[in-house]
């Protein structure tokens, strides 16, 4: 008995000295995560190839794993950006990919779930490296007026920004974004927008009506490929050009979701919402028809993104894919950070990572 009084004031001692050293323990072990944290280039530390992570896995509608639609694609020394959503930025943060790296975005269409984030991302690459020339935003006819419209919002604080840090920080050549427009391809056919260090960027034509312009994204690097889809309806250019490749990134919304939405808004009163969920379904492809796209094109892999609406309960997967994974059983659910690996001149296809 006295042993065990004597063990539990050893503790309570124990515990007393380092509750009053709570301060200095914490600013230890804080020093020493930062020095990590800071140090760290996740797109560096990447074999050659290609590789992949969904910075944003989601759509509009708040979740807790899937932010706005944002995909991050490195190419050996290079490091892209398709598409930019809510949060999509921060979650590069938080994965330790270096924004003052990116070395352009490219836009599929613009709605806004995917634009949102634009602003915060260009300002972001400007002052966290001090770039000297503005983010090139590659998209088809219409991405002037995008950029136009952002750095029109963001130039004031560019100026705060130049006047607080000075050029060592933020050079006035670096601030806002580019436009690069390109003309949207004759449906059918691929138009190559970028092409630089044994990297090819191709654009295709998808529906997206009555949104048009859209665009996917077939990237081709050292024997390795992925195509990103944006939002459309299922689209035989899409299987047509992912014959083979080896990660298909594809949209899906879960029909039987929606309609389940549907009839609860009704109840609830709800009409704008009501007529909302129903609208969304004809120009959205579905988790069983991306898997038909996957299976006739025999990719090696297919990752859904803008995973509609948000999964945020155990077994809402399985009512998601809607026996989806019957027809194609390589395919992940895609949630935020999960990441692949394509190594450059070989067939492997490695998950890196599971998620944030």
């Amino acid at each position: 008995m006295k042993k065990r009084n004597l063990t539990l004031v050893t503790l309570a001692l124990i515990g007393a000295v380092v509750y009053s050293q709570r301060a200095f323990i914490a600013e230890k072990i804080m020093l020493k995560g930062l020095e990590a944290r800071l140090a760290q280039d996740a797109s560096a530390e990447l074999s050659d190839g290609l590789h992949l992570t969904l910075c944003g896995a989601g759509g509009p509608m708040p979740a807790p794993n899937a932010s706005g639609p944002c995909v991050a694609v490195v190419a050996g020394e290079q490091f892209f950006i398709v598409d930019a959503g809510t949060d999509g930025f921060r979650n590069l943060g938080r994965m330790g990919y270096r924004a003052g790296k990116i070395d352009a975005v490219f836009l599929t269409h613009f709605h806004s779930d995917h634009i949102d984030g634009l602003g915060e991302m260009a300002m972001g690459r400007w002052v966290t490296q001090a770039n000297k020339s503005p983010l090139p935003v590659y998209g088809p006819e219409g991405v002037e007026k995008v950029v136009e419209g952002f750095n029109s919002a963001y130039s004031q604080d560019a100026i705060y920004r130049h006047d607080h840090h000075g050029d060592r920080v933020a050079p006035l050549s670096g601030t806002g974004m580019l436009a690069k427009t390109f003309i949207k391809p004759p449906e059918g056919e691929l138009f190559t927008v970028y092409q630089h260090n044994g990297l090819k960027v191709e654009a295709i034509t998808v529906d997206h009506s009555p949104i048009d312009p859209a665009v996917a994204y077939r990237f081709t690097y050292k024997g390795r490929s992925l195509l990103i889809s944006g939002d459309a309806v299922k689209s035989p250019h899409v299987e047509k050009f992912s014959k083979g490749i080896d990660l298909l990134v594809h949209e899906a919304l879960a029909p039987n979701l929606l309609i389940m939405m549907h009839n609860a808004a009704k109840e609830a009163g709800d009409e704008v919402l009501a007529k909302i969920s129903v609208d969304v379904l004809d120009y959205h492809t579905n988790p069983v028809e991306a898997a038909e796209i996957a299976r006739d094109a025999e990719v090696g892999h297919l990752l859904y993104y803008h995973v509609v609406p948000p999964i945020m309960f155990p077994g809402q997967t399985a009512l998601w894919l809607d026996g989806a994974d019957d027809i194609f059983e390589d395919y992940t659910v895609g949630i935020d950070g999960v990441s692949f690996s394509l190594p450059a001149d070989s067939d492997e296809i490695i998950k890196t990572r599971n998620g944030l």
